[in-house]
């Protein structure tokens, strides 16, 4: 029985949440007929593709670089399909990151993958055969994985058939852990530590993640290069979102979702925080699918083996982030487009444990301001930066259950500490841009969860392991009829990775979609 708070608007889907995969399952929907909501909880519409300023300087909080972006890509023309009007994306140039492992010298990383294999065997002249191996496995690991992906948007039972033609290469490539595989490849440690070091593009440690992730998405920068968006991460929502308000969707920021509403056993809408009832034919969760199933879901649901089978998938690694605020010359301090990973102690498969005083065995440095054409640094050479830690969830644990802002003076100088051992670890390796800088904020995995609700704080969702890899029940549309998943989880990490997740959601919704896959 409907109540004077239910609200019959005649949606046909309500997407929940509007990080990329939200905002592009809502906008394909629309634009084949569709009438779409997209909710958002937080007031700034986005997700992680939103940006946020201190003090003049603004900074993009999850996008740092991006593949697959070049003008005749695949995965640049599913985005221009989504957007109102295109997207701007400009080339971050051959090298894309540097490896800093142990006392080595630095180690660019060049694309395209004969680049790269021609980088890695001019540092390890004897290792031809392992490296040539690898450019292999990047090539074929990604496409076995890739290869996958369409059984997604299909039910379990056709998306089995669809997995048999390709099922000697998912198994070879999607099978091992990333560091099984260099196993058998070489038993030199440093080029192990460069195969394996950009684990961080998608949150799967080399011991954990399957081979096929971490070739699809470290070897996506091979083919075309790195690519940053003109006008930084909120772009995406200034051109996705009209897409879907100009058919006559909505997307409403500052809007809780509390719960799917499911009616004899079919998702019919859902409730937000006021208690108003929405209802719609069709519910996309973008939220993350363990998210879906522990936050919004009611007790009888049911689909119990459904509901166990990804709770038993782990979530990806949490982290802590510094945003930093420069003035000066950067570049000439030594800050450049590419990325710079460092490995102090020259192992990769490190996550930093004993916060907050210990210097972390891992850091990612970023200069965003560099990578935006738009970016205007004015009389005083402002720029921006930040230096990323993967961390273990355990570091913060102890106030995951207090509220943001109570937490206590313990916390407030937990963090003190814990900025002072990055910015002393920073200022190690990049002397004179740590002169340079006159603003800092520190963000941990608590932020993570405040500000996407995403369990212990996983800045991917999903770990990328093999379980997760070969998880028939991880797929865009659920056992629940009327319920689909949408974002990383239903693909890989990262935008494009959502993006596909995305458009997939689309399709299982509504088949018209698919025309958006080709």
């Amino acid at each position: 029985m409907k109540t004077a708070s239910s609200s019959d608007n005649a949606w046909d889907a309500i997407v929940i949440g509007s990080g990329i995969g939200g905002m592009a399952a809502a906008s394909a929907l629309s634009q084949v007929g569709n009438k779409v909501l997209l909710l958002e909880q937080h007031k700034t519409l986005g997700g992680l593709t939103h940006s946020f300023s201190r003090n003049g300087f603004t900074w993009d909080v999850g996008v740092h670089y991006l593949s697959s972006m070049a003008p005749k890509d695949h995965m640049r023309k599913r985005l221009d399909s989504v957007c109102d009007t295109p997207m701007e994306f400009v080339s971050l140039g051959a090298v894309y990151d540097y490896l800093h492992i142990g006392d080595s010298e630095p180690l660019a990383l060049s694309r395209p993958y004969e680049a790269q294999e021609r980088d890695l065997k001019d540092r390890f002249p004897d290792e031809t055969e392992a490296i040539e191996a690898w450019t292999i496995a990047l090539r074929e690991g990604r496409d076995a994985l890739i290869s996958s992906f369409a059984a997604r948007a299909l039910p379990e039972s056709a998306g089995d058939m669809l997995d048999d033609a390709g099922r000697a290469a998912v198994e070879k490539y999607c099978r091992p852990t990333t560091n099984e595989f260099v196993a058998g490849l070489t038993d030199n440690a440093e080029l192990a530590a460069a195969m394996t070091a950009q684990w961080g593009d998608h949150g799967g440690r080399p011991s954990k993640a399957s081979l096929g992730m971490h070739a699809m998405i470290a070897g996506a920068y091979l083919i075309s290069g790195s690519w940053y968006p003109a006008g930084g991460a909120a772009a995406y929502a200034a051109h996705i979102i009209p897409a879907i308000t100009k058919r006559g969707g909505q997307a409403r920021g500052g809007v809780h979702v509390e719960q799917v509403l499911i009616e004899d056993g079919m998702a019919v809408g859902v409730r937000i925080s006021d208690g108003e009832e929405i209802r719609a034919k069709a519910v996309v969760s973008n939220i993350g699918a363990r998210e879906t199933i522990d936050k919004l879901l009611p007790e009888n649901a049911g689909h119990e083996g459904w509901q166990a089978d990804i709770r038993a998938l782990p979530s990806s690694i949490a982290h802590f982030n510094i945003f930093l605020g420069f003035e000066g010359d950067i570049e000439a301090a030594g800050a450049t487009k590419a990325n710079h990973w460092l490995f102090p102690t020259g192992q990769t498969d490190v996550v930093w444990t004993n916060a907050p005083d210990a210097p972390p065995p891992q850091m990612t440095v970023g200069f965003g301001s560099l990578k935006n054409p738009s970016h205007d640094p004015g009389p005083k050479q402002k720029h921006t930066g930040q230096l990323i830690v993967w961390a273990d969830w355990s570091t913060v644990a102890k106030w995951a259950d207090m509220p943001p802002g109570k937490r206590g003076e313990d916390y407030v100088e937990f963090k003190r500490r814990a900025e002072e051992t990055l910015m002393n670890m920073f200022a190690e390796h990049f002397p004179e841009l740590a002169k340079m800088v006159v603003y800092r904020e520190l963000s941990t995995p608590l932020s993570t969860v405040s500000f996407t609700g995403h369990r212990q704080g996983a800045f991917y969702g999903l770990d990328v392991t093999p379980d997760r890899v070969f998880c028939g029940g991880l797929r865009a549309a659920t056992p629940i009829p009327g319920l689909f998943l949408s974002g990383q989880d239903v693909c890989s990490p990262g935008i494009p990775g959502a993006l596909m997740g995305g458009i997939l959601a689309a399709a299982s919704v509504d088949a018209k979609a698919f025309e958006f896959l080709r």
